[in-house]
């Protein structure tokens, strides 16, 4: 009985290693993409990057990516775009041409997401975006990529126009870096504020590399606005802060548009941070969301940092959606194609449902830092705290 039973122990035993051998031998998927190491947007890269390889160590550590009912390691092929969307044509074809990878994620930003549409749709291969939105890649109904925010330049227009008039806002001054996301917006929100019976005191554009702002903002401070809105993007954002409080400007609401919620601009502006309306619709105080803490926490142990609540949380979300699909659908592209567009994925911001191109689940929403913490404030069904004005 002795040796039956050792011997049965040893044959379960030897099953056991040969499954972890061959887990172990199994062939890599290979997931591409292009990040903006250098150049204009390397300042915002990181929380994409991070999110990125958070991801794969959890799926790597659980024992690799389900496809399709086999699990398989991740290997990531990566280049740096140079924040340079004629460089990320290029890297984008040589992923898919010649280093022939299974799987894509999206570079970062409006600019490079436009980019490699085209690309896309030459190759017919699937990319879900995070750090992007498009009306005009919406209205042109690709049917390789999708984006998960609902931060659509239409639907912030006119959630923001009903955020200002909600809390009493009269006057307001519009500032436009002349990038493709936030002109996108300015198209839809001049409109949107006249509706709303709301004067356009200043309605200026401005270079996307500017390096001073400062008879801009006089301008803006001599119209004495309810509110400024800075359509910007990280670098001018961080120009805007400081030289908004060196002018003097007091407008008691202040809508700084990408880069309050990467982790580094807290840790720069401090107290002064407070007050400020950003776009989001993600944090990790939401009940709701059972995911979202753990992500929080998860993040913050690997990078000492926390998570950008906008742009990490989006490419983990990319990362969640493009799991989910590929277990169901494996690596072929037309399957992947079709179980984006019609399933719906459970991430740390909740249920993500796709029509088109946008997530038609996740509300339009505002963040806003309070006490140093980025609170959801707006639409007030989906708050975790009430807006508060500035100053």
């Amino acid at each position: 009985m002795f040796k039956k039973w050792m011997g049965a122990a040893l044959a379960v035993a030897g099953l056991a290693l040969a499954g972890a051998a061959a887990a172990q031998a199994a062939e890599p998927v290979r997931i591409g993409f292009s990040i903006a190491q250098t150049g204009l947007f390397a300042a915002a890269a990181p929380s994409q990057l991070n999110a990125y390889e958070l991801w794969k160590e959890q799926v790597n550590a659980a024992g690799g990516l389900d496809v399709g009912g086999t699990k398989r390691p991740i290997e990531f092929v990566m280049y740096d775009d140079q924040s340079n969307p004629d460089q990320t044509v290029r890297i984008y074809e040589k992923l898919i041409t010649e280093d022939k990878v299974d799987l894509l994620l999206a570079p970062w930003g409006t600019p490079m997401h436009f980019a490699i549409a085209g690309v896309l749709e030459k190759y017919q291969f699937p990319v879900v975006g995070n750090s992007a939105a498009s009306v005009q890649l919406r209205d042109l109904k690709p049917g390789n990529i999708w984006f998960p925010t609902s931060a659509i330049p239409d639907r912030m227009a006119e959630e923001l126009a009903k955020m200002l008039t909600a809390n009493g806002a009269k006057t307001a001054a519009v500032i436009t870096n002349q990038l493709p996301f936030s002109l996108e917006i300015k198209q839809f929100l001049i409109p949107a504020l006249d509706k709303a019976g709301i004067k356009v005191a200043v309605n200026d554009e401005y270079p996307p590399d500017v390096k001073d702002m400062t008879a801009l903002l006089g301008k803006v401070k001599a119209a004495n606005p309810d509110a400024v809105l800075a359509l910007s993007y990280p670098n001018d954002s961080i120009l805007y802060m400081n030289q908004a409080k060196e002018v003097g400007i007091k407008a008691p609401f202040q809508f700084v548009l990408v880069g309050p919620t990467i982790d580094f601009f807290g840790k720069m502006f401090g107290k002064d941070l407070d007050g400020i309306v950003t776009i989001g619709h993600w944090t990790p105080a939401k009940a709701a969301w059972p995911k979202a803490k753990p992500f929080f926490d998860a993040y913050v142990a690997k990078f000492n940092a926390n998570p950008d609540y906008l742009d990490s949380a989006l490419a983990y979300m990319s990362c969640e959606i493009l799991q989910q699909a590929v277990a169901t659908a494996g690596l072929d592209k037309a399957k992947i194609r079709e179980a984006i567009s019609t399933m719906t994925f459970d991430t740390i911001n909740g249920p993500v449902k796709f029509e088109g191109v946008q997530n038609v689940t996740t509300p339009t929403s505002f963040l806003q830092f309070q006490d140093g913490k980025a609170q959801l404030v707006w639409p007030p069904e989906a708050a975790t705290a009430p807006y508060k004005p500035r100053g």
